[in-house]
C-alpha cells in the first residue's frame, strides 16, 4: 500500500463515530478475537483457566485490540493475523492488570471482586505469568520479526513503568512531567503499539506507521487522563471500583498534582502529609481541594490536548468508516464516564 494516501477534504470527511457505532462497526472482527482469546486461553491447569476466565469476562471495552483492528481496516487490511495479534494485546493488557490488581491491593476491578481478593497474590501473578508467555506464543506463530520487535520492546516499557509509578508511590513530590513519563509507559505505550501494529499487518510505509503510532499514543495519555479524573469525579457504582482508590494506592495524579501546584504553604502540607499516608479518610479533603484549584477541568483540558492531537496524527489518511471511528475514540477517551 502506498505510505502517503490522500487526505480526506474536511468537508468530506465522515463524521467521528460515537462508541456504539463503533462497536457496531467492529463487532464481527471483535467476536473472532474474543473467540480465538478463549481457545488460546485453554490449559490443562484448572486454575489457569479459572483466574483467566474470570478477568476476560469481566468484560471491559477491549480498546486495545480494537484499536489494532481499526487501524489495520483504515488502512484495507481485514484477516485472521489482525485477529490474533489483537489476541496478542489483549493478552498483554489483562497480564498487566492481574499484576497491578497485586501490586496496588485491589480488591474491586469493573465491579467485580480482582483475582487476587478470590484466589490470592499467588494464583494471580503465576497467571499473569501465564498469559504474558502465552501471547508471547502466539505473536512468534505470526512469523514476523517486526511484530516481535514491536512487542517485545513495549512489553519491556510497560515493565520500566510499572517500576517507576512503584518509585513514585506516596511521594509528594511527583510533578506533571514524572507523572507523564509513567503513563507513557505504562498505558500509552500499548495503545501506540496495537495501532502502529495495525499499520504494519497493512504492508504501510514507516510514515503511516509512525502516524498509527502517534494517533495510539496520544489516545492513550489523554484515556489514562481522564480516567484519573475518574477517580475524584466518577459514581462509584458506574465507575465499577472504589473512589479514591488512587490516593489510597498513594498516586500522585494530575488533578492533585495540580493541586498542590496551587495550594497554600499549608493546604499544601496538609495534603503532603495525605499523601505521604495514602490517608483514604481524608478524601473529601483532597476532592475539596481539587476542586478550588482547578484541578479537574485542567486535567481534562490537558486530556483533550492530546485527543486532538491524536485525531491530527490521522490527516492524510484516505478518509472511511474505520478513520471515522479512530476519531470516534479520540473524543470518547475524554467524554465517557467510566
Amino acid at each position: 500500500m502506498d505510505s502517503k494516501p490522500t487526505q480526506a477534504s474536511p468537508e468530506n470527511a465522515l463524521p467521528a463515530l460515537p462508541l456504539p457505532a463503533i462497536q457496531a462497526f467492529a463487532a464481527a472482527d471483535m467476536a473472532a478475537v474474543d473467540a480465538l482469546i478463549r481457545r488460546r486461553l485453554a490449559s490443562d491447569v484448572v486454575l489457569v483457566n479459572q483466574v483467566a476466565e474470570h478477568i476476560i469476562a469481566a468484560g471491559g471495552k477491549r480498546l486495545r485490540p480494537m484499536l489494532l483492528l481499526l487501524a489495520a481496516r483504515a488502512l484495507g487490511h481485514q484477516g485472521a493475523d489482525a485477529h490474533q495479534l489483537a489476541a496478542v494485546v489483549e493478552f498483554i493488557h489483562t497480564s498487566t492488570l492481574l499484576h497491578d490488581d497485586v501490586v496496588d491491593e485491589s480488591d474491586l476491578r469493573r465491579g467485580r471482586s480482582t483475582a487476587n481478593a478470590v484466589w490470592g497474590n499467588a494464583a494471580s501473578v503465576l497467571v499473569g505469568d501465564f498469559l504474558y508467555s502465552r501471547s508471547f506464543q502466539l505473536m512468534v506463530e505470526l512469523g514476523s520479526m517486526p511484530v516481535q520487535e514491536i512487542l517485545a520492546d513495549t512489553t519491556n516499557r510497560i515493565a520500566e513503568g510499572e517500576v517507576l509509578q512503584l518509585l513514585h508511590v506516596r511521594n509528594p513530590d511527583v510533578d506533571e512531567a514524572a507523572y507523564l513519563h509513567v503513563i507513557e509507559r505504562k498505558t500509552a505505550i500499548l495503545f501506540a503499539a496495537a495501532t502502529r501494529l495495525g499499520a504494519l499487518l497493512a504492508g504501510t510505509g514507516a510514515d503511516v506507521q509512525q502516524r498509527l503510532h502517534d494517533y495510539g499514543l496520544n489516545l492513550g495519555l489523554a484515556f489514562q487522563i481522564a480516567d484519573d479524573v475518574l477517580d475524584y469525579s466518577a459514581d462509584e457504582a458506574t465507575l465499577g471500583k472504589h473512589l479514591g482508590d488512587d490516593l489510597a494506592e498513594g498516586k500522585m495524579t494530575l488533578p492533585l498534582i495540580h493541586a498542590m501546584a496551587h495550594a497554600d504553604d499549608a493546604l499544601r502540607a496538609r495534603l503532603r502529609t495525605i499523601v505521604e499516608h495514602g490517608d483514604v479518610a481524608a478524601l473529601d479533603d483532597v476532592v475539596a481541594a481539587i476542586h478550588a484549584s482547578g484541578g479537574l477541568e485542567y486535567s481534562i483540558d490537558r486530556a483533550r490536548v492530546y485527543a486532538a492531537r491524536a485525531e491530527a496524527a490521522l490527516a492524510g489518511l484516505e478518509d472511511n468508516e474505520a478513520v471515522a471511528a479512530l476519531r470516534g475514540l479520540a473524543r470518547y477517551a475524554v467524554d465517557r464516564t467510566t
